[in-house]
C-alpha cells in the first residue's frame, strides 16, 4: 500500500510522499467487492461514508477515500465529467470570494501547483451541459480525507486523483449519493 503513495514526479511537479499516519487505512485506495446498479465505468460517490467507487466488472470497484462538503455545502445528484485538467488553475466562485478573503485574492485565478486547492487534477462535473461548479479534485492535505471539510467539492489524495483521472474518460457518469439526514 505504501508504494501507491510514495513521492513521484508528475509533469513539472515533484509530488511528495503522503504521510500515511494522517489517513485512516480504510480510506486508502483498494479494490473491493461492490454490488452496484450502475454500469461498469461509473463513478459512485458515497458522501456519508467518505468513499468514491469506480465501478468495475464482476461486482468489484476501486475504492478511494474522499473528503466531502461540510454542513451546508453538500451536493448530490448525477453529472458527467465534461473536462479534466492536470495541475489546473483555480478560480474561486463568487460566493466563495464573498466569504473568504484568501479566495478573493485569487479572483483572477491561482496557477496550478502544490499549494493550489484543486491539487494535481480536477475533474469538472456538468449537468445538462452546464458547469455545476463542483469538482472531483486533489489535495495535499491528506488529513482531510474521511472528513466533511470542503465547500462542496469531492477531494482526494493527489496520488489517488491522478490514478482516477488516468482511468476515466471525459463523459464518465458520476452519481453522488444523497446524504441521509434521518428525517422523515
Amino acid at each position: 500500500m505504501k508504494a501507491l503513495y510514495e513521492g513521484m514526479k508528475d509533469g513539472d511537479w515533484e509530488l511528495p510522499a503522503v504521510d500515511l499516519t494522517l489517513v485512516d487505512p480504510r480510506y486508502l485506495r483498494q479494490k473491493v467487492t461492490y454490488s452496484s446498479p450502475y454500469p461498469v465505468g461509473t463513478i459512485v460517490v458515497d458522501t456519508p461514508q467518505h468513499f468514491l467507487y469506480l465501478v468495475q466488472e464482476n461486482e468489484t470497484a476501486l475504492r478511494y477515500g474522499i473528503g466531502v462538503g461540510r454542513e451546508g455545502f453538500a451536493w448530490s445528484g448525477e453529472a458527467q465529467i465534461a473536462r479534466k485538467a492536470a495541475w489546473p488553475f483555480w478560480y474561486p466562485p463568487v460566493e466563495m470570494q464573498a466569504r473568504d478573503e484568501k479566495a478573493r485574492r485569487w479572483a483572477g485565478g491561482m496557477p496550478g501547483g502544490l499549494d493550489n486547492p484543486l491539487g494535481a487534477r480536477a475533474l469538472y462535473l456538468y449537468q445538462d451541459g452546464r458547469d455545476t461548479l463542483y469538482r472531483i479534485h486533489g489535495t495535499a492535505e491528506a488529513r482531510t480525507i474521511g472528513r466533511n471539510v470542503s465547500s462542496g467539492c469531492i477531494r482526494m489524495i493527489n496520488h489517488d486523483v491522478i490514478d482516477l483521472s488516468a482511468r476515466v474518460p471525459v463523459g464518465t457518469n458520476v452519481v453522488v449519493l444523497e446524504v441521509q439526514t434521518g428525517e422523515s
